[in-house]
């Protein structure tokens, strides 16, 4: 932690972390495939506005020290604990790769003024509790300007490019593996909107699921192109690893839902109020789901948190 610019207080964060990580269900040994994917911290609970965690405006920027020392942290322990070095002598295997390096806090108060619960709650914990979500992300979104008074108006353009153009083609790997997590991060201000005109995050979710579509033929042409060159929707259907919605009839050209199940896909609150703005993270697959964990604080906690000097 303290080669990564971490303070001592963090370190209950920083286990936190590592329990997520060392999950079994996290696969984190695959860390180094080609897709190059990297983990996403996510942050919720009291502890976050304590540490001093961003959750506003620039929050996947480097540059807050519990943020960006904690992101660093966890690409540290993967290199020199983990031994993900790069190839050839490393277990490093991303082509391109990508490393962001930043930890990110969702802004609980922004979510509670619109009468949302924290994505904590949705990963099944309590609200209040201090909880760390890490998830792996193979790509990013561009940043998506939505305005509107009408929530309707909004899905329909995070549903064109966070969906569509950002999830759409990775989507063939999940259905392949049985198993992907798209995470939406939406501005405080956009889910303000959706949350005035009455929608919950499962209706967004429930949105997406059932106007975000692509052909079958396509999906199984993208699996092809990742080596998956056995995958057939229908057969996949026939085997349950795919709901019966995708087995529909034997034309190669039918539409089938991208987001597998509306319950797998992720959405937190975080970002600048003043800008309409959201971003979507598109997961691996099997290696990297989100894994969650409680931040168990030291009985002298609230000692601790008087020494810190901000």
């Amino acid at each position: 932690g303290v080669m990564a610019g971490c303070r001592p207080e963090y370190m209950p964060v920083l286990l936190a972390v590592i329990e997520a990580i060392v999950d079994p269900v996290y696969k984190i040994e695959d860390a180094g495939s080609t897709p190059g994917w990297e983990s996403l911290i996510v942050i919720n609970g009291p502890i976050a506005k304590q540490l001093g965690f961003n959750a506003g405006q620039g929050v996947m920027r480097t540059g807050i020290q519990a943020n960006t020392s904690v992101g660093r942290f966890l690409r540290l322990f993967l290199r020199n604990v983990a031994g993900f070095h790069h190839a050839p002598e490393g277990a490093d295997k991303g082509s391109i790769g990508q490393s962001f390096l930043v930890a990110a806090a969702e802004n609980e108060e922004a979510v509670a003024e619109i009468g949302w619960q924290p994505y904590s709650v949705d990963r099944g914990f309590k609200a209040g509790d201090n909880i760390v979500t890490v998830q792996s992300v193979v790509a990013i979104s561009a940043p998506t300007y939505t305005g509107s008074e009408k929530a309707v108006e909004h899905a329909e353009l995070i549903a064109d490019v966070i969906g569509q153009r950002a999830c759409g083609y990775w989507t063939a790997i999940g259905m392949v593996y049985s198993n992907w997590h798209p995470l939406i991060m939406l501005g405080p201000s956009i889910a303000k909107v959706f949350a005035q005109d009455g929608w919950s995050k499962d209706d967004l979710r429930r949105y997406l699921y059932e106007h975000v579509k692509m052909k079958a033929s396509l999906a199984e042409r993208y699996a092809w192109n990742c080596g998956q060159t056995g995958f057939r929707v229908n057969n996949y259907v026939k085997q349950g690893l795919l709901p019966p919605v995708y087995g529909e009839s034997d034309d190669p050209d039918r539409l089938i839902p991208v987001f597998h199940h509306p319950e797998w896909i992720g959405i937190m609150v975080a970002g600048d109020w003043g800008r309409n703005q959201s971003k979507g993270y598109v997961s691996n697959h099997i290696q990297g789901p989100p894994v969650s964990k409680a931040i168990r604080l030291p009985k002298n906690w609230d000692t601790l948190l008087k020494k810190q000097v901000m």
